[in-house]
C-alpha cells in the first residue's frame, strides 16, 4: 500500500457525522382515551395520531373503539365519550392493525407517553402480536428539562396556553395529538440551544438537560460520530482529561447525564471546550489516548491514578538473592518481574513465590546470627543468617525462581496446586482460597509479560481490522494507521503525542504493548495478520487459570468458592 500524506482530523465534522438530523426523522404523536381503568383492562374509547416531519403534517389518525364495556359517567364528563357514541365503533383488533400500519418505523411521541404505549402494547399482547419497539419521546419529560422555570406545571394544557399553540388539548384524542406535535415543535426548537440536532441527542436529552452544567452542552454541538480522542480544556486552553470513545458525540454527551463520579462535576465546572482527535479505529484511539494521558498528564486523568504506581519484584542482587519489590527497575532485567499497578499486588506474587519455593524471606547478612531465622526454622524457607547454607544449594532455589518466570510457570504453580489441595482436604478452605488467589497473580503477571514479550519480538507487523481499516506494529508499537479509505497517517503527527522510545522509555513502551494486547483480545476474530516478520506467538507453554470454571472477574472468598479435594483449576490457553 503507498502512503498518502498523513492527516490529522481535528475537531469539526460535516452534517453527516450527526446522526440522523431531526428534520430528517418521522414522529408520529399518539393519544389515546380510555375508560379510566389499568392497561391490562384494554379500556381504549379513542386512538389519536399524526404523522410528522421537518414540521409538517403527514397525515392524521383518528377512530372510536368500542371496549366491550360502559364507560364511566365521569369518564364521559371529562371526554364528551358516550356509550351511545361507541356501539357503532369497531372493536380494538382491526384498529390496532390499522394503527401498526400508519405509525410504520416512526418514533413515538405522546405526552407521558408511557401510559398511551403501556395501554397500547398491553392490547397488542392480548390481541397476539408484538409491542410496539420504536423509539419514543415523551414531550413531558422535555419540557420539565426545557422549560420547567417558565410554567406552574407541564400538564399538556397549560403549556399549550403558556406557548400559544394553534389547537389546544379537548381530551379526545386527536385534538391532543395535534397540541402535542406543536408542543413537539416548541421543544424542539429549545434543545437546539442545548446543541440537540440529532435522533440520539433528542432521546438523551431529558436526563441531560437536568445536569447542573447542561448549558454546556452546546459544545458538543460538533462533535463527530466516530472513533477518537476526546480532550476537555479549561479556560486557559490547558488540558484537563483525555479520553477515548468509539463514538465521540454519544460519549461526550454522556457525561451530562449517565456518568455520577465525583470528579465529574467538577471536571464539567471547569470545562470551557472540547476537542477531538478522529481516528482510523480504535485500536488507534486506545494508543492515542494512553500517549496523550502519559505527555500530557492532565489533572483529572492524574487522580484516577494516584492510586498505585507501577512497581516489579525484583531478585536482589546479592550473594543469596532475595525477593524485594521495587519502584523501576534497576540492574538486569530478567531478574525483575512486572510491572505490576501497585505494591499490593507485587506483594502479593512475592508472597506465591515463598509458598511455592524456599527463597530466602530475611535481609540481614551472611553469617551475622548464630541460629537461622524464625523462616527458616519452620522448615519455609533457606536462611544464610547462621552462616552455614551451601551457596550451590540456595543458587538452585534462585535457578527455580528465574526458570518460574520464564519458560517453567509450574516451577511454582505446581507447589502452589499441591498446597491448595492439601488444604482444601483438610477442609481449610479459607486458607486454601488464599493459596488460589496467590496462584491466580502469578499467572496474570505472567500472562501479563508474555504478552509483552511476544509483542516485543513480532518485529514489524500489519493488521487488517474490521471496517477496511489497518494498522502496522513495530515491535508491537503503533506506528500507522488508516482508515477505509486506506489513508495511511502516523501517529507521530498528533502534537504531544509521540511513539514512545523503547529504550529511553521502556515503561512507556510496554504499557503501550499492554494496550496494544488488550486490545486485540478484545478484537479476537475480527482482525488478521496481514503479514508479521517475527510472528505474533509465545512459544511458551500454556498457563493454567488458576480460578474455578464459573468464576467471575474476582476471586469471591467463601466456602462455596473454596477449592475442594480433587478439583483442580481449569487450563486455559492465553492469547500470547
Amino acid at each position: 500500500m503507498s502512503p498518502r500524506r498523513p492527516s490529522a482530523v481535528l475537531g469539526q465534522a460535516s452534517l453527516d457525522d450527526l446522526g440522523t438530523p431531526l428534520h430528517q426523522v418521522t414522529f408520529c404523536v399518539i393519544d389515546i382515551e380510555t375508560t379510566g381503568g389499568v392497561a391490562a383492562d384494554g379500556g381504549i374509547t379513542e386512538i389519536g395520531a399524526v404523522r410528522l416531519r421537518g414540521g409538517e403534517e403527514l397525515g392524521t389518525f383518528q377512530t372510536l373503539v368500542n371496549p366491550g364495556v360502559s364507560v364511566p359517567p365521569q369518564i364521559t364528563v371529562l371526554t364528551g365519550i358516550t356509550d351511545a357514541m361507541l356501539v357503532p365503533a369497531p372493536r380494538l383488533g382491526p384498529v390496532l392493525s390499522a394503527l401498526r400500519e400508519f405509525v410504520g418505523d416512526a418514533v413515538i411521541v405522546g405526552h407521558n407517553v408511557r401510559y398511551d404505549l403501556g395501554f397500547l402494547n398491553a392490547a397488542l399482547e392480548a390481541h397476539g402480536d408484538t409491542r410496539f419497539t420504536n423509539e419514543s419521546v415523551d414531550t413531558c419529560a422535555l419540557a420539565r428539562r426545557l422549560v420547567r422555570d417558565e410554567v406552574p406545571n407541564c400538564r399538556l394544557g397549560t403549556l399549550a396556553r403558556a406557548f400559544r399553540l394553534p389547537h389546544r388539548p379537548t381530551h379526545r384524542a386527536l385534538d391532543d395529538a395535534l397540541a402535542t406535535g406543536h408542543l413537539l415543535h416548541v421543544l424542539l426548537e429549545r434543545a437546539a440551544g442545548l446543541g440537540v440536532l440529532g435522533l440520539d441527542d433528542l432521546l438523551g436529552l431529558p436526563t441531560m438537560a437536568g445536569h447542573p452544567q447542561a448549558a454546556k452542552l452546546k459544545m458538543t454541538q460538533g462533535l463527530p460520530r466516530a472513533p477518537g480522542v476526546y480532550r476537555f480544556r479549561d479556560r486557559g486552553g490547558r488540558v484537563l482529561y483525555v479520553g477515548k470513545a468509539t463514538d465521540l458525540r454519544s460519549r461526550v454527551r454522556s457525561y451530562f447525564s449517565s456518568d455520577e463520579r465525583r470528579k465529574v462535576g467538577q471536571l464539567l465546572r471547569e470545562t470551557e471546550a472540547v476537542d477531538t482527535v478522529v481516528c482510523s479505529s480504535t485500536l488507534e484511539a486506545a494508543v492515542l489516548e494512553l500517549r496523550l494521558i502519559r505527555s500530557l498528564d492532565p489533572r483529572f486523568n492524574r487522580q484516577g491514578r494516584a492510586r498505585g504506581r507501577p512497581t516489579w519484584v525484583r531478585l536482589t542482587p546479592e550473594r543469596y538473592p532475595r525477593l524485594s519489590v521495587v519502584k523501576a527497575v534497576r540492574g538486569d532485567p530478567a531478574d525483575h518481574l512486572g510491572p505490576f499497578p501497585n505494591h499490593r499486588a507485587a506483594a502479593r506474587v512475592v508472597e506465591a513465590v515463598q509458598t511455592a519455593l524456599p527463597i530466602r524471606r530475611c535481609s540481614g547478612a551472611a553469617g551475622r546470627r548464630e541460629a537461622p531465622c524464625a523462616a527458616a526454622q519452620l522448615g519455609r524457607a533457606l536462611c544464610p543468617c547462621a552462616g552455614d547454607l551451601d551457596p550451590a544449594v540456595y543458587g538452585r532455589v534462585v535457578a527455580a525462581v528465574r526458570a518460574g518466570w520464564g519458560p517453567r510457570p509450574d516451577v511454582i504453580l505446581s507447589p502452589l496446586a499441591e498446597r491448595m489441595d492439601a488444604l482444601a482436604a483438610a477442609e481449610r478452605f479459607e486458607e486454601a482460597a488464599e493459596v488460589r488467589e496467590r496462584a491466580a497473580a502469578v499467572v496474570a503477571i505472567l500472562r501479563r509479560r508474555r504478552r509483552i514479550d511476544a509483542l516485543r519480538a513480532s518485529g514489524r507487523t500489519e493488521l487488517a481490522l474490521p471496517g477496511g481499516a489497518g494498522a502496522v506494529l513495530e515491535d508491537g508499537l503503533l506506528v500507522a494507521a488508516w482508515g477505509a479509505d486506506g489513508q495511511v497517517r502516523s501517529l507521530d503527527i498528533v502534537a504531544g503525542a509521540p511513539t514512545p522510545d523503547p529504550v529511553l522509555d521502556p515503561e512507556g513502551a510496554d504499557a503501550e504493548r499492554l494496550c496494544v494486547a488488550a486490545w486485540l483480545d478484545r478484537a479476537l476474530g475480527r482482525v488478521t495478520v496481514a503479514s508479521s516478520t517475527g510472528g505474533l506467538v509465545s512459544l511458551w507453554p500454556p498457563l493454567p487459570e488458576m480460578r474455578p470454571r464459573d468464576a467471575g472477574p474476582a476471586p469471591r472468598r467463601d466456602r462455596a468458592d473454596a477449592p475442594r479435594p480433587g478439583r483442580r483449576p481449569a487450563l486455559a490457553p492465553v492469547p500470547f
